[in-house]
């Protein structure tokens, strides 16, 4: 069995402009059914930049913000943290403990962001290896 990133990552990314409102955003997040998206680069935004459901929560929630009203370049994160697809996912899931972070971009060798590999794929990654991968479903 693999253990590498890319074997494990999702490689569904949704991408959004840095002046895009937080609820149109939401929208796109939720007829998805994913917990991040990222921000595309600009002229104006040279670097990639991301936001999750936490970033939500945190920074509209928590502080009442209308998300009508607010940009993702508002509550992004960036410069992004970022993995490589051939990192081990021991070594991924490592550097997700160390920054406090669920959601980490995989980039390819220019810098492209190519895939997305979250904490929730990490719960089947801890399952399969408490079953030794018996189970095909988990391959």
């Amino acid at each position: 069995m693999k253990f590498t990133v890319k074997n494990w990552m999702n490689d569904l990314v949704i991408f959004v402009d840095p002046d895009m409102s937080v609820l149109d955003a939401l929208g796109l997040m939720r007829r998805r059914y994913v917990n991040s998206v990222i921000v595309r680069k600009t002229d104006s935004n040279p670097e990639y930049g991301i936001v999750t459901s936490t970033d939500i929560c945190d920074k509209i929630v928590a502080h009442n913000n209308n998300p009508a009203e607010t940009k993702i370049r508002d509550i992004m994160n960036s410069p992004l943290i970022t993995v490589k697809g051939d990192m081990p996912v021991q070594e991924c899931a490592a550097k997700m403990k160390e920054y406090h972070i669920h959601h980490l971009p995989v980039v390819d060798n220019e810098g492209n962001v190519i895939g997305m590999i979250s904490a929730t794929d990490f719960m089947v990654v801890a399952e399969g290896l408490g079953t030794q991968f018996q189970d095909r479903s988990l391959r």
